[in-house]
């Protein structure tokens, strides 16, 4: 069922980030998968190029 796994995940996620329920309901299942990985070292960093086209594209005003 979807309501078991997502519990089961939000305890992991507690666990592994220390993020409280709120957090976690608010974060994306991309953003959680994208967070989990990293934190397995299955994503590879940005680099600078990355972080320049994520700056043109979300200007801080």
């Amino acid at each position: 069922m979807f309501s078991e796994a997502a519990a089961r995940l939000a305890g992991l996620v507690g666990a592994a980030l220390g993020w409280r329920p709120d957090e976690f309901w608010r974060a994306t299942p991309a953003e959680v998968a994208a967070v989990l990985n990293a934190i397995a070292g299955e994503e590879t960093p940005a680099d600078g190029a990355d972080l320049g086209r994520l700056m043109a594209m979300f200007p801080d005003g």
